[in-house]
């Protein structure tokens, strides 16, 4: 049934659909809303049979990236591993930590709640590496001006701007292939994708913790060898790719009690 749209958003709000596989590290295998599915997805044979500590194989879904995105372990610790259902929970057990996650419908929106156990001070950068299907017309919505921190490539540190426009990059527009890719942290809990008539929205919770979020705009200029187009709107605990790179109050920090818990919410509206 359709629903009125919160505040902030506009159109109708469509009931959102989504389908996991946690046999395979817990991926999001598709996110639809009014007949539109918005994951992306590549064929990589090395997905189906990767074990922990292999170098990252991008088949695109929404992969969870924890205790890092980048660095090591590539993409973090949990996308590598089989998941286990207790309950209505989806439970991950890496070395220094568990995860679980429950995913529940509330009145069209997806809402997915996580809660991670590990030894108090442990620190972590959470993402919900999401690639997402958009068209060259796709527009990336966050209030501005916020906060953002653009990585020109992969080893670089990041430059400071204001959003949208870093480094003379404007990262709210994507456009055709152009043989770029620039990754970049927002510091902003929540974002919002226009494309067409539909609008995906995707925003984090947490109480402590930094939120923000994070983009990659490939637009085919990764990999190197064989580059393709790519576009990752990414809900974030911590504001950086690497936690080894992570400055104080960049990452999640587990607290006393042993427990960080965070929420991410994702609703789709589409205007007539």
């Amino acid at each position: 049934m359709n629903t009125t749209a919160s505040p902030g958003e506009r159109g109708i709000r469509l009931p959102v659909s989504v389908v996991t596989d946690p046999q395979r590290g817990g991926r999001w295998t598709s996110l639809t809303a009014g007949g539109r599915e918005w994951l992306w997805h590549r064929d990589e044979p090395r997905r189906a049979r990767v074990r922990p500590g292999d170098a990252f194989a991008d088949a695109g879904g929404l992969e969870e990236c924890v205790p890092t995105v980048r660095g090591l372990p590539d993409h973090g610790d949990a996308w590598s591993r089989r998941w286990r259902r207790d309950g209505d929970l989806d439970v991950v057990d890496c070395p220094d930590f568990r995860l679980t996650r429950r995913i529940r419908d509330d009145a069209g929106a997806a809402v997915a709640d996580y809660t991670l156990t590990a030894e108090p001070g442990y620190r972590f950068v959470w993402a919900a590496h999401a690639l997402l299907d958009l068209s060259p017309a796709a527009r990336i919505g966050i209030e501005g001006p916020a906060v953002t921190r653009l990585h020109p490539d992969e080893g670089a540190r990041w430059v400071t701007g204001a959003w949208p426009r870093v480094d003379g990059i404007a990262l709210d527009r994507l456009g055709p292939d152009d043989g770029t890719a620039v990754g970049a942290v927002v510091l902003t809990p929540r974002v919002a994708v226009h494309d067409g008539f539909d609008t995906l929205h995707m925003s984090v919770e947490a109480d402590g913790p930094p939120v923000s979020v994070a983009l990659w705009r490939n637009l085919g200029g990764f990999p190197q060898d064989a580059p393709y187009r790519s576009v990752g709107v990414e809900p974030m605990l911590g504001r950086v790719f690497d936690r080894t790179a992570a400055d104080d109050g960049d990452t999640a920090v587990v607290p006393a009690s042993g427990e960080a818990a965070w929420r991410l919410t994702v609703t789709v509206t589409r205007r007539h």
